[in-house]
């Protein structure tokens, strides 16, 4: 079966590979030209980046976090991951909530398996992510809250603040949260209290 690339699939900038024969809308073909994203077709057997879902983690950043994001990247390599980078590429000033949502929509949609989304402060960027429904982003701050975050919580996306932790505060707190897994059991009731809570105030 051909892939279906849309708009939701694409960077905020850059460069996205896609497995060759794919159906590409043109409402993509469009944005990706605003963007000025460019569409690179490699053979389906050379793309371990569209999937599995299981093993991409999205991953984006603004200004704030662009040099974090950067160094955090080969990190997430390193650990079997496959990224989906939505940018930014320079320290041009960005808004935070427009690469929060393009790294949340990612995660919600199924298509990555987790998201890591990197500002000044990582607050902003936290509760830009938690109105898309389906995700329960943390902002980490060391390894203790990235821990309970995953074990108790299953939060699926992390932020973190550039600005506020040193790349190997940073790194501390990527790994752990990434290497824990959901607890389940008493934790399991209380996640699906919050999704409750959400479904009742989403129209």
């Amino acid at each position: 079966m051909r892939s279906v690339i849309t708009e939701r699939d694409l960077p905020a900038s850059g460069e996205l590979k896609i497995p060759a024969g794919s159906i590409v809308t043109a409402a993509a073909r469009e944005t990706a030209a605003a963007r000025g994203v460019t569409l690179v077709e490699v053979a389906a057997d050379q793309l371990s980046g569209i999937a599995p879902p299981s093993r991409t983690i999205a991953i984006g950043a603004d200004h704030g976090g662009f040099q974090m994001k950067e160094l955090l990247k080969p990190v997430i390599e390193e650990l079997g991951f496959v990224l989906r980078d939505v940018g930014v590429t320079s320290e041009t000033p960005v808004d935070y909530p427009d690469i929060a949502e393009q790294v949340a929509i990612l995660v919600a949609g199924g298509k990555a398996w987790c998201g890591v989304v990197v500002d000044g402060a990582g607050i902003g960027s936290c509760m830009a992510a938690n109105k898309v429904p389906g995700i329960r982003a943390a902002l980490c701050y060391d390894k203790a809250s990235a821990r309970n975050s995953r074990e108790h919580n299953d939060s699926n996306v992390l932020t973190l603040g550039g600005r506020l932790l040193t790349p190997t505060q940073a790194e501390e707190v990527l790994r752990t949260w990434i290497a824990t897994p959901f607890g389940g059991g008493r934790h399991a009731a209380r996640v699906n209290k919050i999704t409750a809570i959400e479904q009742r105030y989403t129209k």
